[in-house]
């Protein structure tokens, strides 16, 4: 069975850093790819970022050179690190990796940035 358990979400204010953390159990986690996934307030679910086997990473264009994206393949968990957050990046975040096929996500990690 695969498991993805997002942490790390909270309320902030604008320009604070959070940092998400995103463990998975049930898949051999170093050979796969992962992405970090956000859905706002009435909005699509929409990329953020993605990072490889090999550690190379992706990141939309609305949170580059604010996000970071890195992996612990020891602790199976990936990570999301956020900085200087606005309004706008409020909304549930979610872990994603496809596994034989398959996609598997978490319940998300809320992120609310509000003053």
């Amino acid at each position: 069975q695969v498991y993805v358990v997002e942490s790390g979400g909270g309320l902030v204010q604008p320009g604070a850093s959070l940092r998400l953390s995103c463990t998975t159990s049930g898949i051999n986690f170093a050979i796969y790819a992962l992405d970090w996934y956000r859905q706002a307030p009435g909005s699509q679910r929409v990329s953020v970022a993605r990072i490889t086997s090999s550690g190379s990473a992706e990141y939309a264009e609305s949170v580059k050179g604010r996000v970071t994206i890195s992996r612990n393949n020891a602790r199976n968990t990936v990570y999301l690190q956020m900085d200087n957050l606005q309004t706008d990046d409020t909304a549930v975040y979610y872990c994603h990796v496809k596994h034989r096929g398959r996609d598997y996500w978490g319940r998300g990690t809320h992120v609310t940035v509000s003053s």
